[in-house]
């Protein structure tokens, strides 16, 4: 992947965040540019760890070192605001209401229950079992990319865009659409190194749709981190098991 390839994502995304500034009463830049200069962080951290730390030598051949390398970046960032802002990115003991709760984790699972269903038909099958694989996606990709997307993305962009819809008590902003989208368009959008880019539209539009925006509105309804963190690993370790099926 280029090193180009997190500017293109925040340029596909241009649009949205002009929109919002438009149509915000007080959009703040100042948080705006926290989080760009966060996400671009985070992304060449663990690109570039991944371009000069193997850990093939020990037989690992997913990305330990770059997930590890962002855990740390988000937590220190968390660790650096006080214990009411940790508790607006999600890094907290405390939930939303009961109903509230009930509400998201349904909502997720209906998602969930469709995701599946979809992917067993999709999906193909026949791969061999993997423990690394198994033990990494239980693991790392839901608890470092909720903490950067829907923990501290959220926080900063609900600052940058104050947000003015609210359902069941729960309030949406621009920042959980831009999230939403950005997540699926950096799971679907990649400029090679060759600087081939590469632009999988329908991907973008199904983890916009199910797995980013289910794993959304769980963190939003439950008001708290773990939960899109146990959500995100439950959709991978789904998918991996799907495959050897």
């Amino acid at each position: 992947m280029s090193l180009l390839t997190p500017f293109i994502w925040i340029l596909l995304l241009l649009p949205f965040i002009i929109l919002a500034f438009v149509t915000s009463k007080k959009p703040n830049l100042k948080y705006l540019l926290f989080f760009l200069l966060y996400f671009l962080t985070d992304c060449y951290i663990q690109q570039l760890s991944h371009q000069f730390i193997s850990l093939k030598i020990i037989g690992l051949k997913f990305a330990w070192a770059g997930k590890l390398f962002s855990l740390i970046l988000s937590l220190v960032i968390i660790f650096s605001v006080n214990t009411t802002e940790r508790q607006l990115i999600g890094f907290t003991n405390k939930t939303n209401s009961t109903k509230q709760l009930r509400f998201g984790i349904l909502v997720f699972l209906g998602f969930l229950l469709f995701d599946c269903i979809f992917k067993m038909i999709l999906f193909a099958k026949g791969a061999t079992f993997d423990l690394e694989t198994f033990a990494f996606q239980a693991t790392m990709p839901g608890l470092t990319e909720e903490l950067a997307f829907r923990g501290i993305g959220f926080w900063l962009l609900d600052k940058a865009f104050e947000p003015k819809w609210s359902c069941k008590g729960i309030q949406f902003g621009w920042g959980f659409i831009i999230v939403t989208l950005l997540f699926a368009v950096a799971h679907g959008a990649v400029l090679t190194e060759d600087h081939q880019f590469k632009f999988d539209l329908i991907t973008i539009i199904y983890l916009t749709l199910i797995s980013s925006l289910s794993v959304g509105l769980l963190r939003k309804f439950s008001g708290n981190s773990i939960f899109p963190i146990l959500g995100h690993n439950c959709i991978n370790l789904m998918n991996a098991v799907i495959r050897i099926l």
